[in-house]
């Protein structure tokens, strides 16, 4: 199991937990974090036995964006890593879900601060849980900066445009329950228990069919990009295959004998 000074992995059942840890820092993006996310993402990928993700922080915040002071000019922590973004310069795009889309759902569980490029990366994650006292916002504007991490694509296509394009102009911050409001998070929880209610996500996705959670998370992502009746058409192509595997004839034994379905990903 991976990670990095500042990015712990645990196994939760089949849940893989990401953990972002600099919580000095309110879990600002730094090299060793990006590299442990971008593993993370790829274990969860590769080990069939991980059927779902959280991504969460440590120390009461999710992440604070970018290292304002590295930018500065002060150095970013964990230069030893260096050589991993010269082998893939695509590297931090992939650990922030701009550029890679894990193939099992990832939900976020946000506590404290949430803003700049933590906004950025919530919007790669499927599922999303907010603690009552959570911050959320793009501030890149207010600081001359461009939310680069795929915002002005994102945002518009995940909440009403009106609201996007305000978070994104005034680069005010919004509390929890504004979140949830416009559809940014989809549960507003007490402080301190975000990740328990993601686990408890998790675990009723766990308990479903790992092949046809999959392809319904792949068919929602694919069909977004298209015309409804191509996206139809897609969906049908994704679709049958699932009913035809040994799970789903599981899945109806399970009902019929009125017991928990034991799948086997076949």
């Amino acid at each position: 199991m991976g990670g990095t000074e500042h990015l712990t992995v645990q196994r939760e059942g089949a849940t893989l937990v990401l953990t972002l840890n600099r919580p000095q820092a309110r879990n600002a993006l730094s090299l060793p974090m990006l590299v442990g996310l971008h593993d993370g993402w790829l274990e969860a990928d590769a080990d069939d036995s991980v059927r779902s993700i959280v991504l969460t922080g440590a120390g009461g915040s999710f992440c604070s964006g970018m290292d304002l002071k590295a930018l500065a000019g002060n150095g970013m922590a964990g230069e030893e890593y260096r050589d991993r973004l010269k082998a893939d310069p695509d590297l931090h795009w992939k650990a922030m879900l701009r550029h890679h889309r894990p193939r099992k759902p990832v939900i976020a569980a946000v506590e404290g601060y949430c803003v700049a490029g933590g906004t950025e990366m919530l919007q790669g994650t499927d599922i999303r849980v907010a603690a009552e006292s959570a911050t959320f916002g793009l501030f890149e504007v207010r600081r001359g900066l461009f939310p680069i991490g795929g915002s002005t694509v994102r945002l518009p296509r995940q909440i009403p445009r009106t609201h996007a394009l305000e978070m994104l102009l005034t680069g005010r911050s919004y509390s929890a329950h504004e979140a949830a409001a416009i559809g940014l998070v989809g549960h507003v929880v007490p402080d301190g228990t975000a990740l328990a209610k993601a686990l408890e996500i998790s675990e009723r996705i766990n308990s479903c069919g790992p092949l046809a959670v999959e392809a319904v998370k792949a068919s929602v992502y694919e069909a977004a990009e298209m015309t409804e009746s191509d996206g139809l058409a897609a969906e049908l192509t994704r679709g049958w295959p699932v009913f035809g595997t040994a799970d789903a004839k599981e899945g109806a034994r399970a009902f019929a004998e009125k017991r928990p379905p034991v799948y086997k990903r076949a």
